[in-house]
């Protein structure tokens, strides 16, 4: 959800963490998890790009949000 809505390709988001794209691939196809480190670089890389990550509460989640300037980026 996170790269889809930044609409970032996955190379450039395997890249931008430095992990290989197979990582990410298999974690978002939901056949493999990833160690903490990796985790941590990839929400990292997808925070810089402008994600948000929200945490579960009374009114929902856990979720992503993008920040304004990612949505305009996104939408262009």
């Amino acid at each position: 959800m996170a790269r889809a809505g930044l609409g970032i390709s996955l190379r450039k988001l395997a890249e931008s963490a430095g992990v290989g794209e197979s990582t990410i691939q298999r974690f978002e196809a939901g056949r493999g998890g990833m160690q903490a480190a990796t985790l941590a670089r990839v929400e990292a890389a997808l925070e810089t790009a402008g994600v948000k990550f929200l945490a579960t509460d009374e009114s929902g989640g856990p979720g992503v949000r993008l920040s304004m300037a990612a949505a305009a980026l996104a939408s262009d």
